[in-house]
Order: C-alpha cells, then sequence, then structure tokens
C-alpha cells in the first residue's frame, strides 16, 4: 500500500473592505508562517498559480491582486486614485481583516513599491524579503524603457500621457513574457492572453496610466526604503532575471550595500522569472523560507 503526498488546495476568495472587493489566493495551514506574494504590472496574482500550491505545504500563501487588475475591483479612475498608497493600503486592511500580524512577502515590480510601504507604516511586520525584479534603489531606472515615462513624472501633459499608451497592448504585454527568456517553450501564452483580456477592459487603460503617473513617487521613498533595510536586516533571498529590460540586473545588486543576511541569484532570464525557471527558483524559495520563517 502507498501513501499519497497531500496535494495543496488553493482557495480563491474575495473580501470586501469597506465597499471595495479585493481577490484573493490563499493555501496552506492556517496556523503557519505567513508569506505574501505580491505581483506586479501587467499581471495579477495569476502569475504565483504555480508557486503558491509550491509553497502551501509549510506556510500559510496569501496573494492579492491589486486594485484594478486581475479579479480585484476596478472602479473608474475618477472615483478611486491609484496609487501606490492605495494599494498598500488595501492590502494592509486585507491583513488585517485576516488575522496577519506577521509575515514573509515577495515583491516583485509594482509589488515592490507596494510592500515598501507596508515596511514603512509597520517596521516590524516583515518575517523576511525574497525580491524579483523589484527595486528599491535608483540603480536600475536609468534605461531606455523608463525615458517616456520619466517625462510624463515631469510633465503631465495629455501629449506625454498618451506616449504611454504603446505599453498597454498584446505586442508589449507578450514582450514582457517573451524577451530575454532562455526557455521560450515553457511560457504559456494564457500568461499575456489573461493579462491583455483584463487591461483592455474598458476604463482600465487610465487606471494603468494612472500607475505609470504614480510611479513617480517611488524613487522618493527609496531612502526611507534603504534605512529600513539597514536597520531591521531582513532575510532577504534575491531572484533576478538578469535580462529584464524593465527592471534590469543594475538594480538587483545595490541590495548588498545595505543587507548582511543576504542570498544573491541571478538567472539567465527575463522579466517574469517565475515562468521559465521554476524548476530552480522554486526550490530555492522554499528552502529559504524553511530556513528563515518556518
Amino acid at each position: 500500500m502507498t501513501t499519497s503526498t497531500p496535494v495543496p488546495v488553493v482557495e480563491n476568495k474575495i473580501e470586501d473592505l469597506d465597499g471595495f472587493e479585493m481577490f484573493y489566493r490563499e493555501a496552506g495551514p492556517k496556523d503557519a508562517p505567513v508569506v505574501l506574494l505580491l505581483h506586479g504590472f501587467p499581471t495579477s496574482s495569476h502569475m504565483f498559480r504555480n508557486l503558491i500550491p509550491y509553497l502551501a505545504d509549510r506556510f500559510r500563501v496569501i496573494a492579492p491582486d491589486l486594485p484594478g487588475y486581475g479579479q480585484s475591483a476596478a472602479p473608474d479612475h475618477a472615483e478611486f486614485d491609484y496609487t501606490f498608497d492605495n494599494a498598500a493600503d488595501m492590502v494592509q486592511k486585507l491583513l488585517t481583516r485576516l488575522g496577519i500580524t506577521r509575515y514573509a512577502v515577495n515583491v516583485f515590480d509594482y509589488g515592490a513599491p507596494t510592500a515598501w510601504r507596508l515596511a514603512l507604516a509597520d517596521p516590524d511586520a516583515i518575517t523576511a524579503l525574497i525580491v524579483q525584479n523589484g527595486n528599491a534603489y535608483d540603480e536600475g531606472l536609468d534605461n531606455e524603457f523608463w525615458a517616456p515615462i520619466k517625462r510624463y513624472w515631469a510633465d503631465q501633459s495629455a501629449e506625454n500621457r498618451n506616449a504611454l499608451r504603446g505599453l498597454l497592448t498584446i505586442e508589449t504585454t507578450r514582450f514582457q513574457y517573451t524577451d530575454g527568456m532562455a526557455n521560450l517553450s515553457r511560457i504559456s501564452p494564457d500568461n499575456w492572453i489573461t493579462d491583455q483580456a483584463l487591461m483592455d477592459r474598458p476604463g482600465n487603460d487610465e487606471i494603468q496610466l494612472d500607475y505609470f503617473l504614480d510611479y513617480g513617487t517611488n524613487p522618493g521613498l527609496y531612502p526611507a526604503v534603504q534605512e529600513w533595510l539597514r536597520t531591521k536586516q531582513p532575510a532577504t533571498l534575491i531572484v533576478w532575471g538578469a535580462n529584464d529590460v524593465i527592471f534590469p540586473e543594475a538594480g538587483a545588486h545595490p541590495y548588498k550595500r545595505d543587507l548582511t543576511d543576504l542570498e544573491f541569484h541571478v538567472f539567465d532570464s527575463g522579466h517574469f522569472l517565475l515562468e521559465d525557471r521554476a524548476d530552480e527558483v522554486f526550490p530555492i524559495i522554499h528552502d529559504f523560507l524553511e530556513r528563515k520563517i518556518s
């Protein structure tokens, strides 16, 4: 008689946060250490669909969709401020509703500035960091990709706003999943088809353009984030796709200046590292969490 290994079950939930409906995925034992997974542009918690059950054998995994993304509410941008302050506020409300006060966090892309706001609001909440192509330093934001976005930060004209609409097309979405990837056959087209369908909802283009504008508030927070890193010294794992043109490898190395308990891995991969390097990255993340927060 063979003994089967339990298969973690992922639950898909919606929490009403004072009138705002936030979607999140949850898996793992309720009394286990919590791991919060924060997605980036242009995706949702869907990007963690394979990582969630992989971690759920030992950890309680929570992966929300940020406002305007995935299955979370996406009210008109005239009725809701699409800022990283608000995104962090909604994530904090969710954590509070779930009774979670301490957690490890995986930061990626937009998930990084969301997590930094959580850390600055409650410096002791975060038990460990997993940083996947998420910036906390000016290095890595000086490439060609950011040039038109920075022009919009400096001059919020309709012309500069409209110049960014090309970043919301299926061609750009596909590019983010495929550029710089060593193993294209591992990347499901469902990724960019799903993301684009959600971005193409009426009014969602304005939501994304508002987030592009508000990203300009993040570099001003970097000194405070770096001071938090130096002071609190969270155990940190870097897993970074070296070929990412949005958040290039240059943004990974500055973490070495401020952190002592740091494990550093760079891969021959692109923006969505988890898509083509899951067999290498998932075990590294699981092992790190087992050693640091179990």
